[in-house]
């Protein structure tokens, strides 16, 4: 009765990617991990062991990605929406790492203004 077996989820920062990416794609697939390790990274704030794993899977996923995109600002721009999934998450520590390595002042600004904990 295989039919009634539950498949395992595949999660988009699991998957392997075949080519490799320019900036734009790979801005876009960053945000479609951030998006959708959402609710990953709610659980994980709530101590969730299995869940912390699939979040901290999709962060780093997310930050192997925007450590290739050669564009300064769609850097930031994707680094930015990692932080807001860390800050998710309660991963302050990775947050404020993150946090540094933004360049552009009003980038910088908004994740400031979003998460004021990042700065102390």
């Amino acid at each position: 009765m295989k039919w009634f077996a539950r498949q395992k989820r595949a999660d988009i920062w699991d998957e392997a990617i075949e080519s490799p990416l320019g900036d734009i794609e790979a801005a876009a697939r960053i945000r479609a991990i951030c998006d959708a390790a959402a609710q990953t990274a709610i659980a994980a704030a709530r101590n969730d062991k299995s869940e912390n794993a699939r979040y901290e899977r999709a962060a780093k996923a997310a930050m192997e990605i925007a450590m290739k995109i050669s564009d300064g600002l769609m850097r930031d721009d994707a680094v930015h929406r990692i932080v807001n999934l860390c800050m998710t998450a309660n991963d302050l520590k990775t947050a404020q790492i993150l946090f540094r390595a933004i360049h552009t002042s009003w980038i910088r600004e908004t994740a400031q203004r979003d998460h004021p904990t990042l700065v102390q």
